[in-house]
């Protein structure tokens, strides 16, 4: 028959000191006794000498009465370590502290003898305290062994477990097996609850790739198209108002107040899904860049669909609508801190995501799958979201600005027959009915130059231009552009212009004219826009950087000229890659030692002619034009000038860009004969202009690179796209309906 025993609370501290304060002292004091011993270099006399012998040598006299000391200690440890923990279980405390002086007593008991000054030392002495502590050792133990045979003699029969135990010991067992009799019958009594469903719908869809996600979820779907229970693709829903317009509305609603009389019917897109039970059901959705959250009872459903059957088949991405009313959550912890809801009475699947999207959290990281699937950047991210609205903003602001200035916004060709109106390489393609080449234009200047002739005296166009250049971080084959031409203004009208637009165009996005840049290598630049800006002169401003004196302004063509600047660019170590004409040169000195220091906007000034074969002679300085442009950051954003209105030094600019290209330069503009005949019919004292707003929208949103502030950037083909990769309708085995037969007859 077995019976128990209650280890008291304190009895760790009897397990420490008899089994191991106990043998790590008496392990410890042999040696120091034996080391002690060495020293003295005596043998062991007999330890129980007659006092006139102990005093003739009373040195080993010493050491070995402690030795014996030690010995009497080794040889009752087991039996008081046994008595130590068996009189812990009634009297702990009392036990450790007895143990821990019986321990104490017997080191000193040994130093006693070394230390002493008689032969037998102040060892006796010593020895007695620890012949005491020992005896108040055994002597707990014989109590509690008295007490255990009571205890012993006074224990009951657990008839359950055959154990004998204490009386209240007893009695805990007993009422704790009543209690647990009551529960099992009022379990047995109770309704059988509703076994949950086991279907797919609830298998962990955390743990599944993104391919085993589509193939799964494009199956289902496909089985709700089949069943139209529900139908994932619905025609139409109704709504009465959006996220935005709805948190404006009810913004003024406490914590637990609710508007049941009043009718939301929203639409968005889900972004978390939260299940609290079966009975409770917390969405966040997005639209027009906001979020609402939807709460979704059992109590509050309505319509034909079950509750379960509402939430059952929905998943992040999905787009939903609601139909509820408003109200400010309460939760019991935080009573004040409610959350403006929808509470609803019935959830409709729209359209749903085949595909996981990204977590909030973490978002959607990879770069190159950002710009390649736009569409879900911007569902993951408000920032690309932002930059976007940011550049409508813009374009918006700028068109306004010329409408409300006289301007007439036009539209011209994309594809013309020659590539003139600015010096870049243009993509060619192909007329099949005409067989004819075409280019994709660079520039819509010569078609807007001809509007001024034909009396559209103030005339503007914003739109896409084509380069067939790399793609890098400020630039794009693919760009927008605004170019305005103005009848009887000059460069200088065209500067004031300038600075009262793009200053006017800062102050609207931002609130204000300063605004902070970041580069791709960490450079922040503080960029103040008010006016007026900073205006520098080209050719002064070389000479003084590089410390050599340029050729005139009308010797700046010659072939003297190119030996003087590929001399300079040897000098200051500035490579120009071939063609090495001069305005090639001149240009990367130009952006070697000028724009290098235009942070805050500038204008560069006292271009040479060979440089702009469209731009007007200065007025008084030979082989300069009047022509700007103006740079931000290092980088330009505005080209402008008097445009050239003279027939006759058009063609000679014209023929002048015929022999660069000759040279090698693909850039070199063309001779548009139509525009000579144009000009020939008389083009009044004109202004032009032209801005990338691309590079403005890049400065106010702080990108660096130009990718970040297109819808849709060029992107290199992929490689290793994987053919083998299967749409939905793939996945599921739809194959394709027949065609009809529309074949033409002849």
């Amino acid at each position: 028959m077995a019976h128990t025993f209650t280890v008291p609370d304190n009895y760790g501290y009897v397990v420490l000191v008899a089994l191991g304060l106990a043998p790590v002292l008496a392990f410890a004091q042999g040696i120091v006794v034996g080391i002690c011993r060495k020293p003295a270099r005596v043998t062991y006399p007999n330890p129980y000498a007659t006092p006139q012998e102990a005093k003739e040598n009373q040195a080993s006299y010493k050491f070995n009465c402690a030795q014996r000391a030690h010995g009497n200690y080794m040889e009752n440890m087991p039996q008081t370590i046994a008595s130590m923990l068996f009189a812990g279980l009634e009297y702990p405390v009392a036990t450790a502290a007895l143990g821990a002086g019986w321990i104490f007593f017997r080191i000193v008991y040994a130093y006693g003898y070394i230390a002493g000054q008689q032969a037998q030392g102040k060892g006796r002495l010593y020895g007695s305290g620890f012949w005491l502590m020992q005896a108040g050792i055994w002597g707990l133990m014989a109590d509690a062994n008295t007490s255990l045979a009571q205890e012993t003699a006074n224990l009951h029969l657990d008839e359950v477990t055959g154990e004998r135990v204490s009386k209240s010991e007893l009695k805990k067992r007993q009422k704790q097996r009543q209690q647990e009799e009551k529960k099992k019958e009022k379990a047995a009594a109770a309704p059988p609850k509703p076994e949950k469903k086991a279907s797919s719908a609830e298998l962990d869809e955390s743990n599944l790739n993104p391919n085993q996600y589509f193939e799964i979820r494009s199956g289902r779907v496909n089985r709700m198209r089949e069943t139209k229970n529900p139908n994932p693709y619905p025609h139409k829903f109704q709504v009465n108002t959006d996220i935005p317009k709805f948190l404006v509305e009810h913004a003024d609603l406490k914590p637990g107040e609710q508007k049941k009389d009043v009718e939301i019917r929203v639409a968005g897109r889900v972004y978390t899904k939260r299940a609290s039970g079966n009975k409770l059901v917390f969405y966040d959705i997005r639209g027009a860049g906001t979020k609402v959250q939807i709460m979704c009872q059992a109590q509050e459903a309505k319509g034909d669909v079950a509750f379960e059957a509402q939430h059952e088949h929905l998943r992040r991405g999905d787009i939903i609508g609601v139909i509820g009313y408003p109200g400010r959550t309460s939760p019991k912890n935080r009573p004040n801190d409610g959350e403006l809801s929808v509470f609803a009475h019935e959830v409709i699947l729209l359209t749903p995501c085949l595909h996981q999207i990204p977590s909030e959290h973490f978002g959607l990281q990879d770069v190159e799958t950002r710009f390649r699937q736009r569409y879900l950047d911007l569902i993951m991210s408000d920032r690309s979201r932002n930059i976007l609205l940011t550049r409508a903003k813009i374009v918006s602001y700028i068109r306004n600005y010329f409408d409300s200035n006289g301007f007439i916004e036009v539209e011209t060709p994309m594809m013309n027959s020659i590539a003139g109106g600015a010096t870049a390489k243009p993509f060619v393609t192909h007329i099949n009915e005409y067989d004819t080449d075409m280019f994709m234009r660079i520039a819509p200047e010569l078609y807007l130059k001809m509007l001024v002739v034909g009396g559209i005296e103030r005339v503007y166009e914003l739109g896409k231009q084509f380069r067939n250049e790399g793609a890098d971080l400020t630039h794009n084959p693919e760009f927008t552009t605004c170019e305005f031409y103005e009848a009887y203004a000059d460069v200088y009208d065209v500067m004031d212009r300038t600075e009262e637009l793009v200053s006017g165009l800062v102050k609207e996005v931002t609130g204000g004219h300063k605004t902070t840049f970041h580069t791709q290598t960490g450079e922040t630049y503080d960029v103040d826009w008010s006016r007026p800006w900073k205006r520098i002169d080209m050719i002064p401003a070389l000479e003084e950087a590089t410390g050599e004196k340029f050729p005139p302004g009308d010797q700046l063509h010659t072939a003297e000229t190119n030996e003087f600047f590929k001399r300079l660019l040897k000098k200051v170590n500035v490579v120009c890659s071939p063609p090495e004409t001069n305005a090639r040169m001149l240009d990367k000195l130009v952006g070697e030692f000028i724009e290098e220091k235009c942070i805050n906007p500038t204008f560069i000034t006292g271009h040479p002619q060979m440089m702009s074969p469209l731009a007007k002679y200065h007025r008084s300085q030979a082989g300069i034009c009047e022509r700007f442009e103006a740079f931000v950051c290092k980088k330009e954003i505005v080209n402008a000038y008097t445009e050239l209105n003279d027939p006759f030094d058009q063609r000679l600019r014209f023929e002048e860009q015929a022999r660069q290209k000759a040279q090698g330069d693909d850039e070199a503009q063309m001779v548009d004969e139509n525009f000579c005949t144009a000009l020939e019919f008389g083009l009044p004292p004109t202004g032009g202009w032209g801005m990338g707003i691309d590079r403005m929208v890049m400065f106010l949103t702080d990108n660096y690179t130009i990718r970040e502030v297109l819808a849709f950037p060029f992107m290199k083909e992929e490689k290793n796209t994987g053919k083998d990769k299967q749409l939905a309708a793939e996945v599921v085995g739809i194959e394709p309906m027949p065609e009809e037969d529309v074949s033409v007859k002849h």
